[in-house]
């Protein structure tokens, strides 16, 4: 789980900008609840499955324009 969070934080900004877009930002609502995991956070494990849950439509636009800006997803921890 640590090398994908490392993965994922190490990638090109186009390719996180890629997976920011519609339907394809599922993968960086599974990198939240995996940063949450493997900072045993409860909360962020609750909230992070229901963003997998609820969150697709409208998280993505967030997600974009945050990685866009500061080359990183928003999360709590």
């Amino acid at each position: 789980m640590k090398s994908f969070i490392k993965w994922m934080k190490e990638a090109p900004k186009l390719l996180k900008i890629i997976f920011a877009l519609p339907f394809l930002d599922i993968v960086w609502n599974i990198y939240r609840l995996a940063r949450s995991i493997d900072k045993k956070s409860v909360l962020g494990i609750v909230i992070a499955i229901l963003l997998i849950v609820i969150g697709w439509s409208f998280l993505w636009i967030l997600d974009l324009i945050t990685i866009i800006v500061g080359n990183k997803v928003l999360w709590i921890d």
